[in-house]
């Protein structure tokens, strides 16, 4: 059984793996075997992660390039090739998100969420997905979020993204299942990372962040999520164990979307 969720041989690329969830699964992926190749749009930013990497003994290769930049994309996966190997499994975890009411965002505001959250994840899998056919396997993981089946007031462009991003995971796995090339998605759901920090803070009175509460409340598991929780998800997805799971998103919220909500007193 061990054998199944091993990743030792394989190499696997993270975008946007300089910090939290990204950082997180692939340490993870590093710990189940894997040779780990992350990219940044900011050379200090992959910097930055080399040493985080290195004192966490993990012998990682950093690129930059943009992931919405389709020549920077194959120029970056033909120098991968050469330098460190065919990419065996591909997180699609780079990503942003705009909070502003959606009649107040422009149109190139729109656009560029999109861009970076859908468009992305397309032109990194096109990139990798002929090397995977000849290698006879591959492994996508796109990080959707409870946005792919959710909508809520300021993330109009988020929302959009994340639920194209779901049915382009759904493609992609339909149109190369036959090629042995598995492709999933990882939905977390709400994370505390350092961005979500101010909204996890005690107010001046004692009582918790009114948004705080209103995540407990929504959660069964009655509080948030952890970068930890992604990562058996995530060496699931990637290993033989999930070779007969395709185009399915794993969602990893602690129950919200299994929940309705408690009734009021």
């Amino acid at each position: 059984m061990n054998n199944q969720f091993s990743l030792n041989g394989k190499i696997a690329l993270v975008t946007g793996a300089s910090y939290g969830i990204g950082f997180s699964i692939a340490s993870a992926l590093a710990e189940a075997g894997a040779k780990i190749v992350f990219n940044d749009i900011k050379p200090d930013l992959v910097e930055g992660a080399m040493e985080k990497y290195k004192a966490a003994g993990i012998d990682a290769h950093g690129y930059v390039f943009d992931v919405t930049d389709e020549e920077s994309v194959c120029s970056a996966i033909a120098r991968i090739e050469r330098e460190v190997g065919v990419i065996d499994i591909l997180v699609n975890n780079a990503g942003i998100i705009k909070r502003i009411p959606m009649c107040e965002m422009t149109a190139a505001e729109f656009r560029q969420v999109i861009d970076v959250d859908l468009n992305g994840p397309f032109i990194i899998s096109k990139a990798v997905i002929p090397s995977m056919i000849k290698k006879g396997h591959g492994k996508i993981i796109n990080i959707c979020s409870m946005m792919s089946e959710l909508g809520r007031e300021t993330v109009s462009a988020y929302a959009a993204a994340k639920g194209g991003l779901k049915m382009l995971t759904r493609n992609i796995g339909s149109e190369f299942g036959e090629y042995n090339i598995q492709c999933n998605g990882i939905g977390p759901g709400y994370i505390a990372t350092p961005q979500t920090a101010p909204l996890r803070e005690k107010q001046a009175d004692g009582s918790r962040h009114p948004f705080d509460s209103f995540i407990i409340a929504k959660t069964p598991a009655a509080r948030w999520g952890t970068t930890d929780d992604l990562k058996g998800p995530a060496v699931f997805l990637a290993s033989d164990a999930s070779n007969f799971v395709n185009g399915h998103v794993l969602y990893v919220d602690g129950g919200i979307l299994a929940y309705i909500g408690k009734q009021p007193k």
